[in-house]
């Protein structure tokens, strides 16, 4: 791919709190009557751009995983609904991907700016961006697992503030989904890799570990993908600095020759492991790899890496401190939005399978891995927390012959009515402690989802007679367009995300991943990939 250059504790207990103090602390945290007055509609248009318009270098480097992939293969084919996904999100004003993540706010402010005033503008505009369909609420309750509703909760959104001595504010953002979230890791060097062997103290053990790092994600992570990776620093800041080099644009080129060396080298040697978009196998895994090295402990030496999906969303602006108005947007450059493709629906080559919900046994027995399915009927939505009460409770439907899409969408209700605003698969990994128990109990006929399953759940598909089905990750406008009707939600006290939403769907595309034959497109493309990473375990000569 082308790239362009360059409160201390004071040990007084039990003081008695000095309640006009406190109003005094409360009025001095609003700012003048003028001061930073536009800042809260500035951020709900960076909150709202950011979901639902990709910036310029995310586009051309989807663009050129188009361009290189084999016509006409699964991975293509994924491409393509990617690229008809971003326009229509763009077009529509709507989120690209149904996971909008933990908004993750980077802010620069000069000297004096009142940032407790920005945390709580920051959070009004999270919360009227969730109200208006462009966030899907997020926020839950670790300990309750109750849904906050609006994105707001203890640590949520993430906001990191930085003091520099520019006279304007800079705040960038990045939604990063869980899917994605799920396939960040670390590594504490020395250590054993599989495939690869021991990885060192040192830029060759740095380069297995990220080689690794882009393996262990498979589909999982939505792929293609981008990764930022962090050298050193300890356990926390080493999270932190891997996700801040995801701001990088995609194609710049790192100022440090010994990492700008690495990452050219990881994006090309990463793209020969065959893993593929979605991890349907293929020409192209990652799109970008951003590098930067931290200062560390003598004992320790971590490697840590964050995977970001294709939908990859980081915009920011430039503001006025004294008004809070946008000044300039970073990342959009001064170039009209570029189309990613002609089409508005995926072109049908005629080989695909119509079928309609529910689903016979002797159906799906028919069906095989690679085949292309058109859905119509109702099918059923859930995820993690209907899965677990599904194992112990009856459902509130009945699932024989049935369809689960593993997907949490952003739904929105207009007077009585419920409509999808964004649709798209969640990862169906999580779902495998339950999922084959659910198959066997209620003679469920198909599961669709992203990144695919386990042992566990292929073999209940073996004896049941059940298929996954495999969607395209990130391509929530594309999938809620295929939904005709809200038929009705149960449970909805679990959260929008997680409660069993009931849809009617038309010509709802997806593939055969796994079938009722024991096979695994995932199973064969991880184990395939694994050899050609031990290609990569000999040292590099740099």
């Amino acid at each position: 791919m082308k790239k362009t250059k360059k409160t201390k504790s004071t040990g007084v207990k039990n003081k008695p709190r000095n309640k006009s103090i406190s109003k005094v602390k409360r009025t001095v945290s609003k700012p003048a009557h003028s001061a930073l007055a536009q800042f809260k509609k500035s951020m709900l248009a960076l909150v709202s751009e950011t979901s639902t318009n990709l910036p310029p270098d995310v586009r051309r480097a989807l663009k050129w995983a188009i361009e290189r992939e084999t016509p006409g293969s699964q991975a293509a084919l994924a491409l393509k609904a990617m690229a008809i996904n971003t326009d229509m999100a763009c077009d529509k004003e709507a989120p690209v991907c149904q996971d909008t993540g933990m908004p993750t706010f980077e802010i620069k402010t000069p000297a004096g700016t009142n940032q407790i005033f920005m945390q709580g503008e920051i959070k009004e505009a999270i919360r009227e961006a969730t109200k208006a369909g462009k966030l899907r609420p997020n926020a839950v309750d670790s300990l309750s697992g109750k849904n906050s509703g609006n994105n707001i909760g203890t640590g949520c959104p993430v906001m990191h503030f930085e003091q520099w001595e520019e006279k304007d504010i800079e705040v960038r953002l990045i939604l990063k989904g869980g899917g994605c979230e799920n396939k960040n890791i670390q590594y504490a060097v020395p250590c054993e890799l599989p495939n690869l062997g021991r990885a060192d103290r040192s830029l060759e053990g740095v380069r297995k570990c990220v080689l690794h790092a882009v393996w262990q994600a498979q589909g999982q992570g939505c792929s293609v993908g981008a990764i930022g990776v962090a050298i050193g620093g300890d356990r926390a800041s080493g999270y932190q600095f891997a996700k801040q080099q995801l701001f990088r644009m995609l194609d710049d080129i790192n100022p440090d020759p010994e990492l700008a060396k690495l990452e050219d080298y990881i994006l090309q040697n990463a793209n020969k492991l065959g893993i593929g978009t979605m991890g349907f196998g293929g020409l192209s895994t990652l799109i970008g790899c951003k590098i930067g090295a931290y200062h560390r402990l003598p004992a320790c030496f971590f490697v840590t890496v964050a995977y970001n999906c294709w939908a990859f969303r980081r915009l920011g602006v430039v503001l006025d401190s004294k008004t809070g108005a946008i000044k300039r947007w970073l990342y959009k450059e001064d170039t009209p939005v570029m189309r990613m493709a002609k089409e508005e629906k995926l072109p049908l080559t005629g080989r695909e399978i119509p079928l309609t919900i529910p689903l016979s046994e002797n159906q799906v027995r028919g069906l095989k891995v690679g085949d292309v399915l058109m859905l119509s009927g109702t099918m059923h939505m859930g995820r993690d927390v209907l899965h677990h009460h599904l194992i112990s409770h009856e459902s509130p439907v009945n699932l024989d012959g049935g369809v689960i899409y593993h997907c949490g969408p952003v739904a929105l209700k207009k007077g009585e009515t419920w409509f999808m605003n964004a649709a798209g698969p969640t990862t169906s990994i999580r779902e495998e402690p339950y999922q084959g128990e659910v198959i066997r109990k209620f003679n469920v006929r198909a599961v669709i989802g992203k990144g695919g399953m386990g042992t566990k759940t292929l073999a209940a598909m073996k004896d049941i007679g059940a298929v996954y089905l495999s969607a395209i990750g990130g391509a929530a406008q594309y999938y809620a367009k295929c939904i005709e009707h809200v038929e009705g939600v149960d449970f909805l006290e679990f959260g929008v995300p997680e409660a069993m939403w009931h849809v009617r769907v038309k010509d709802f595309p997806v593939i055969v991943t796994m079938d009722a034959h024991g096979n695994s497109l995932h199973a064969e493309v991880e184990k395939s990939s694994a050899v050609e990473l031990a290609k990569f375990a000999e040292p590099v000569v740099w």
